[in-house]
């Protein structure tokens, strides 16, 4: 079996933004692992293969072992379609030792097919378009209720759950890197797990009374620590004398002081200084300097709402949502985030003393309480390539070109706030 990857509605996954907007789908994180390879450990495929937006293309390639948006990975054997947001759990719905099958949700969007090896030949598979096409005027799609991830935020609350039951997936306990003493392990240790590598200097508190903790290889954590469960850290990452509370997964070579909880930081972030993170998604390459802190909770505890095209808030439905924060965004010190904020991707935020707006657009330059065009795209990606160059990774082309793609794309909602920015300077 062949199972195959699917990122390709453009409208769904702008539900993501900005997070989707330099990635798929399947590589955002919830617990310890990506959504990705969740499906696959579901699937246990003999292959897998991934169909992405195009401008997603290139960069995706550089950093999958798969096929992506090759045809050829159409024919051959049994397909199992997946759609990237559906999940895990949600494939035991599809019999995979009976006939062809598509599943779809009640707007017609293809959450997950499976289709025969002998069935491939009377489909058209010139695209990955045509052939979602041509199964489902062969095979007549049922609709189904079936559990996707729909926003970004879903992760986040999902997260403390999702941990617990990686964990336990893992199947793995006990300490093989470094704890040096004094320091405390709080719970049961057959729910800590310190991979080799791992140096856990004095005066850490491990605390795994309320969920396990999980630190990948080469985590280093610094004195006066406290790690509560559940918890992943991964590869590489530093803490340096961070309480990190729970429902907290970090992706490699992260850098994170300070207080943070129930959040997500994709991987290659920094967050060294104090200040507040919570209920929060942190992209790549982000910096947000001395305390800059975001708010999770509103003072009237009523429902968050998020704005993610710059007009129209979405009810998250939940009192505890922090910052939604793309790549390569930077904060200067003591920067204040709203609850519920929409942050862009290659953003750069300087402080004004209060709240900032909840929606600054990708390639925006938040200065003096409005939003600029700044010094432009050239100077941003100066700042990119230094910053990756720090972690010893390299800016390509087509990293480039991914990103003067998501620069068009993002355009009308930055070309919007940048007049409203005009107008307000104009009147000052």
């Amino acid at each position: 079996m062949r199972l195959v990857l699917l990122d390709i509605d453009a409208t769904k996954r702008r539900n993501f933004d900005p997070l989707s907007l330099s990635r798929p789908i399947w590589e955002l994180r919830c617990g310890i692992s990506s959504l990705g390879e969740k499906l696959v450990a579901r699937c246990k495929p003999a292959q897998t293969a991934a169909f992405v937006v195009d401008y997603l293309v290139p960069t995706t390639r550089a950093r999958s072992k798969w096929p992506v948006n090759d045809v050829a990975s159409l024919d051959g054997d049994d397909l199992l379609l997946v759609s990237a947001r559906l999940k895990a759990d949600a494939l035991d719905a599809l019999d995979t030792g009976g006939p062809s099958t598509v599943l779809t949700a009640q707007d017609g969007e293809v959450l997950c097919a499976w289709i025969r090896k002998e069935d491939l030949a009377r489909l058209k598979k010139a695209s990955i378009a045509e052939l979602l096409a041509s199964a489902c005027a062969a095979f007549r799609p049922q609709v189904r209720d079936l559990p996707v991830w729909n926003y970004a935020w879903d992760l986040v609350l999902a997260n403390p759950a999702q941990l617990t039951k990686d964990f336990a997936a893992t199947g793995k306990s006990g300490i093989e890197g470094s704890i040096e003493e004094p320091g405390a392990i709080r719970g049961s240790r057959k729910d800590v797990y310190v991979a080799p590598g791992c140096t856990i200097h004095p005066m850490v508190v491990i605390d795994a009374s309320n969920g396990p903790v999980y630190l990948d290889q080469g985590v280093e954590v610094h004195p006066f620590t406290r790690i509560e469960g559940p918890c992943y850290i991964g590869p590489k990452c530093i803490l340096l004398g961070a309480k990190c509370r729970e429902g907290m997964s970090i992706g490699p070579m992260c850098r994170v002081g300070g207080e943070v909880e129930e959040s997500i930081i994709q991987g290659y972030s920094n967050k060294y200084h104090d200040g507040f993170l919570g209920h929060a998604y942190v992209g790549e390459w982000v910096n947000l300097g001395a305390l800059t802190t975001n708010s999770d909770l509103k003072n009237d505890y009523s429902s968050v709402s998020v704005v993610l095209d710059g007009k129209a808030p979405i009810d998250t439905g939940s009192t505890k949502v922090g910052s939604i924060i793309g790549d390569h965004t930077k904060t200067s010190i003591g920067t204040l985030l709203n609850t519920g904020s929409f942050v862009g991707a290659m953003a750069l935020l300087l402080a004004t003393g209060k709240p900032l707006p909840k929606h600054i657009p990708s390639f925006a330059w938040f200065i003096e309480g409005v939003v600029s065009k700044g010094f432009g795209k050239g100077k941003l990606y100066e700042t990119a390539k230094t910053a990756m160059s720090r972690r010893k990774c390299q800016w390509t082309q087509a990293d480039q070109d991914m990103w003067d793609a998501v620069f068009a794309l993002t355009a009308p909602q930055r070309d919007e706030a940048v007049r409203k920015g005009r107008k307000m300077m104009a009147r000052q």
